[in-house]
């Protein structure tokens, strides 16, 4: 049986970036702007952006103690939470998927499971069919199509309302003049995610277009991520873009003293010991323990957000964690097993910033989602449905990139996913635990109202990037 001839032009690549990274030590975060578009927008495009609250750290703690602060906030909308909460389970299931083939056997990695659901949600909106069938199971949806885009759309509202700390998202579709797409889906997308059109010329200007979408992606990452798209990742025959971009800037709810970080030994391996600087405090936290390791959460001012470290038990324990960890169910037991405790706590400063962008095709590939690149059988008819069928649509490649940095005074990160697509109080008494994490661990950024996870990673050497 012959292989079906498919026009060269037929070609939709796929990518996705994210980065984080946190304030300097002892400086509070600078006031930022509203994550938004470019004043280069065409006058079809609205820029998708959102704006939170900047958040100002307060001084240091006493060097003895930690105590949780007052602040409250206004409860969300609970109907817009369950909405959200439903998506985030999705999100997650994803994120655990994924993360064994994409981490493989790197010292240190990041990812942005929130991002990629998001991008990828608008992505199968205009899915139909088998396509449709297959992104559904790999990405754990649930509910009919309009319930699962309103249920992204509602996660995307709320993390927008996440303050005092800064956390914005912003969507955006970039698509080819003279290409017609489903005026249904455009609007769908758009209402869900708040995800304008804007036309670029990828045929006759494709190096400005290629620039264009990094301005927005870095525009809407305060600059932390730059040249999203590399050289040669569009073409001539790109027909639409879908971009989206989160950004996080957050303090601790209770700040570490800079004063007390001192460099400590961290056990690289049973048998290798580096000196990194380490962070110290003392005072309540949420806290666990299990015959595999400990879990530590640490609140971000607000107490929407909070970063999730988990350590094992032994020194070479961190395989056997992250098997453990397969599912939202052996997640959710840790997570429901932390209670208020009093815990000396030493966690090294970190920051994760590979130099290059990891492709997911693959992956995607290996979970069972494979109709979507097939050039033959991807039914994207959704998003446009041309007459000439070499213009049909399918998706051809999926890239990811990470910056993560954690010190003192919090955590800064931003995640950018790109779909390319072409045709086809007192002082406390003295600790009585101690969570000292001096050998490999995991860590994950979360929220904690819908429970979606924003960010999530391990750390096998604080000294690498």
């Amino acid at each position: 049986m012959k292989t079906p001839r498919v026009a060269p032009h037929r070609l939709i690549p796929w990518l996705f970036v994210l980065l984080g990274a946190a304030c300097d030590a002892g400086v509070a975060p600078p006031q930022t702007s509203s994550a938004g578009a470019s004043a280069s927008q065409t006058s079809s495009s609205v820029a998708s952006s959102a704006a939170a609250t900047s958040a100002t750290s307060a001084p240091p703690p006493p060097v003895s103690s930690v105590t949780p602060s007052t602040h409250v906030r206004p409860a969300p909308d609970p109907a817009a939470v369950e909405a959200a909460s439903r998506f985030a389970k999705s999100s997650n299931a994803f994120a655990l998927d994924l993360y064994p083939k994409l981490a493989g056997s790197s010292t240190n990695f990041a990812y942005a499971p929130a991002s990629l659901s998001i991008a990828l949600a608008m992505t199968w909106g205009g899915a139909k069919g088998e396509t449709a069938a297959e992104m559904r199971k790999v990405l754990h949806l649930e509910g009919d199509d309009a319930k699962v885009t309103g249920d992204a759309g509602s996660l995307v509202g709320l993390l927008r309302e996440s303050g005092p700390a800064k956390l914005a998202v912003a969507n955006r579709l970039f698509g080819m003049k003279a290409y017609t797409f489903d005026a249904g889906y455009l609007d769908r997308t758009q209402k869900a995610f708040d995800a304008s059109l804007e036309p670029l010329d990828f045929a006759s200007a494709l190096e400005p277009s290629r620039l264009r979408i990094n301005d927005w992606v870095a525009t809407n990452t305060e600059q932390r991520i730059k040249d999203l798209l590399p050289e040669g990742s569009l073409d001539g025959q790109t027909r639409l873009v879908l971009v989206n971009a989160i950004y996080m800037k957050a303090s601790w709810e209770n700040a570490f003293n800079d004063m007390l970080t001192q460099p400590a030994d961290f056990s690289l391996s049973k048998t290798e010991k580096k000196q990194v600087p380490t962070m110290r405090s003392e005072g309540t936290f949420a806290h666990a323990e299990t015959a595999t390791g400990a879990a530590l959460e640490l609140d971000y001012e607000g107490r929407d957000l909070s970063m999730v470290v988990l350590l094992p038990k032994e020194v070479d324990g961190l395989a056997a964690l992250e098997k453990e960890l397969t599912t939202v169910a052996a997640l959710d037991g840790w997570l429901k097993a932390l209670s208020p405790k009093q815990v000396s706590v030493a966690l090294p400063r970190f920051s994760i910033d590979p130099t290059g962008a990891m492709s997911l095709s693959s992956a995607l590939k290996a979970l069972g989602m494979s109709l979507p690149f097939d050039v033959a059988k991807a039914d994207f008819t959704g998003m446009a449905n041309p007459s000439n069928k070499e213009e049909q649509l399918y998706l051809a490649k999926v890239f990811h990139k990470t910056f993560v940095k954690v010190d003192e005074k919090g955590t800064e990160a931003a995640g950018a996913s790109a779909v390319s697509m072409a045709a086809k109080g007192a002082k406390p008494p003295s600790p009585k635990l101690e969570l000292k994490a001096d050998h490999p661990f995991l860590y994950l950024i979360r929220d904690k109202r819908s429970g979606a996870v924003l960010f999530m990673g391990r750390v096998g050497d604080p000294s690498k990037k």
